[in-house]
């Protein structure tokens, strides 16, 4: 039996669908219009709609009074299990991630914030289908590169990064942007507290088949399980969900390169790319 989790792309129907009922049933706005009413961004009404983000109260009692639903949203808000009102979107995420005493990434596509250049982060976000403006690109950017101070804190966390080689191989960005990533993982390898594995590409047993995930420690040692998908995320709190998430975590760390044999990776990588061009 599956125990309680939080899905950030699958929030309840019970308030995500009134929103969208309420804007063009009652009151026949866009998206648009009812973000302007409410002096919100249009994302933020078309990420709740879509079940990316949660409503919170405040936002609720907010559409109530726009949509003149007599308190309708703010009803459903409060009526929701504790469980379903945790927020799970990246936001809460990096809230736990603040404060998280350990951390373990496993990667199989991207290389997770922390690790992330100026640079590739750049054209991480300028990937993205559909685009954002380049005000939204260079504000995700700004707020991806700041959550990096935790590794550089005076007590950083203990964090653990497993990445697939397909990361460590991919040009996203260039040749001049990967050469720069290569030489900004191999920095962060030797950071205190971390500790940087690869996963080969030509391994025949692979634990984490199933997508990427991180584990988090809170400083009241609760353990949490974080994922994200194409147009959502999940937190696991769960202590049964969480320990198959360790225990897929554990077998991945005797699967990958050891530290040692993961930095000489990357330095032959880093003279491979040199040689490729300068």
């Amino acid at each position: 039996m599956h125990g309680p989790s939080v899905t950030g792309c699958d929030y309840p129907g019970a308030v995500r669908e009134p929103v969208q009922r309420f804007r063009t049933g009652g009151a026949g706005l866009t998206q648009s219009q009812l973000a302007a009413r409410a002096c919100v961004h249009t994302e933020t009404i078309a990420s709740v709609e879509q079940g990316r983000r949660p409503l919170k109260p405040d936002l609720a009692a907010l559409l109530d009074q726009v949509l003149l639903t007599k308190g309708a949203l703010t009803t459903a808000v409060n009526n929701m299990p504790e469980i379903d009102r945790f927020p799970a979107w990246s936001e809460q995420y990096m809230d736990l991630e603040r404060e998280a005493i350990s951390m373990s990434f496993f990667a199989n596509q991207v290389l997770p914030g922390l690790l992330q250049t100026e640079n590739y982060a750049r054209a991480v976000i300028r990937s993205r289908v559909p685009v954002f403006s380049e005000d939204e690109i260079n504000t995700r950017m700004a707020n991806r590169l700041e959550r990096q101070e935790i590794l550089h804190r005076k007590v950083p966390p203990t964090v653990s990064f497993i990445l697939s080689e397909a990361i460590v191989l991919a040009q996203l960005g260039g040749l001049q942007i990967y050469r720069e990533t290569l030489r900004h993982l191999r920095v962060c390898a030797d950071l205190p507290g971390i500790t940087f594995q690869v996963m080969p590409l030509a391994r025949r047993t692979h634990a984490a088949l199933d997508g990427p995930f991180i584990l988090l420690e809170t400083p009241e040692h609760q353990h949490l399980a974080y994922s994200e998908t194409q147009r959502g995320s999940q937190l696991v709190s769960d202590p049964d969900e969480v320990s198959i998430l360790a225990q897929k975590y554990a077998m991945l760390r005797t699967q990958a390169l050891n530290t040692e044999d993961s930095k000489g990776l990357l330095d032959r990588l880093l003279g491979e790319s040199n040689e490729d061009g300068t």
